[in-house]
């Protein structure tokens, strides 16, 4: 005890971080660590084309429940798919929220219980679209944290969580089973803004 043990990684102590700066845009790498964890990426240059990209893609796979209660979000897309839109989040085939943060380095959402959709709309539907703006995106996770911080001050949220691709576990004699405790796709939307 009286011989002091050294700290294996000395380098992970203080502010310096154990990551590899960042090599490109944010944007990219963003999108680059979100679809390796099986995450559809569509950016969009602006409303408009959040629009007409969100509306194609719901036609496209044949969602005729849309499930969206946060009142920015429908005031951006509302009108374009409001032919689909439902109050029933049991039955719907889509969910539709905003973000807190997006994280770069990992390729996670972070979302809030402050969020108008509270804590069930993103893990609830088979299928959860997330529409962000590129404000929100930064490269690491204290990163994301410090947003939040500065969002809320002292009145944190009761949750703030992580999303990282769709929902997948290994539980079960080690085989990769995506779906089973959340959405089974998971699409983001950037709009640059």
């Amino acid at each position: 005890m009286s011989h002091s043990t050294p700290l294996p990684f000395p380098q992970s102590e203080g502010n310096n971080s154990v990551y590899q700066p960042l090599q490109q845009e944010v944007e990219v790498e963003f999108a680059e660590q979100f679809t390796k964890l099986q995450g559809k990426f569509i950016y969009c240059l602006n409303q408009q084309e959040l629009a007409f990209q969100l509306n194609s893609l719901v036609r496209k796979q044949g969602w005729n429940k849309v499930y969206c209660r946060e009142n920015k979000l429908l005031d951006l897309i509302g009108r374009q798919i409001s032919d689909y839109l439902t109050a029933d989040l049991p039955g719907c085939d889509v969910s539709i929220t905003g973000c807190e943060a997006l994280v770069a380095r990992t390729g996670s959402i972070v979302m809030s219980t402050a969020q108008e959709s509270g804590r069930t709309v993103s893990v609830y539907a088979p299928i959860h679209i997330c529409i962000a703006f590129s404000g929100q995106l930064v490269y690491d996770v204290k990163d994301a944290l410090q947003i939040v911080k500065e969002k809320y001050g002292i009145a944190l949220p009761s949750l703030i969580t992580f999303a990282t691709g769709p929902s997948r576990t290994a539980d079960i004699e080690k085989t990769l089973v995506v779906g089973v405790h959340g959405p089974k796709e998971v699409y983001l939307f950037l709009v640059d803004i």
